[in-house]
């Protein structure tokens, strides 16, 4: 999506979840939980505005803009097996989920501010679109120079993301290798996919 510049915990308290992780937005949505706007909690919401909150968590979370989505969706489509489930596994695989998930940064935004600035490669490869698609073996590096890894390791040592079955991140060498394709219970993001899929087939 365009690059979201407004306040994250608003975002986090009309969606419900929290899909802007950073420590300002994390306190924020901490002092207040109930969604923004006067009397919150007496809303009655549709099954349109529930299907568009459900889509718009997707849209923030992984970063993606209305195009991007449907073009997405085209793809989850056409291939085999639950579209829900393709759709947020091909999110699950961008390249800069992948980052995050690994550990090199502590939110997405980070994630895709570097990526687009050229710091990592993909199979010894430069890559700078944050929304290239991983496959099983390929292997995430960052580039040689020694200001980025040093950046990097502060970062590192102030994270502590879950392990993942699909996913190794060797701490020390600064490289993540996706060891298979993720499956439905590895996404990471609370959504009623089925929900969003009804809603873009409209």
């Amino acid at each position: 999506m365009a690059r979201y510049t407004g306040p994250k915990a608003r975002i986090n308290r009309r969606l419900s979840t929290m899909v802007y992780e950073s420590a300002g937005a994390t306190r924020a949505s901490q002092r207040r939980d109930s969604p923004p706007g006067m009397h919150p909690r007496g809303r009655r919401t549709s099954n349109y505005g529930t299907a568009l909150t459900e889509k718009q968590k997707i849209k923030h979370y992984y970063g993606l803009g209305e195009r991007q989505l449907r073009r997405y969706f085209a793809a989850a489509t056409s291939a085999k097996g639950n579209t829900a489930q393709n759709l947020l596994l091909m999110c699950e695989r961008r390249l800069d989920n992948v980052v995050r998930r690994a550990g090199f940064t502590k939110t997405r935004p980070q994630a895709r501010q570097g990526i687009v600035h050229g710091h990592f490669r993909v199979n010894g490869v430069k890559v700078n679109k944050p929304g290239y698609i991983l496959r099983a073996g390929d292997e995430i590096e960052l580039r040689g120079r020694e200001n980025l890894k040093n950046l990097y390791r502060g970062v590192i040592a102030n994270n502590s993301p879950q392990p993942l079955d699909w996913l190794s991140f060797d701490s020390e060498g600064l490289k993540a290798t996706i060891l298979s394709a993720p499956t439905a219970t590895d996404i990471s993001l609370p959504v009623d996919g089925n929900i969003v899929v009804e809603f873009l087939s409209r």
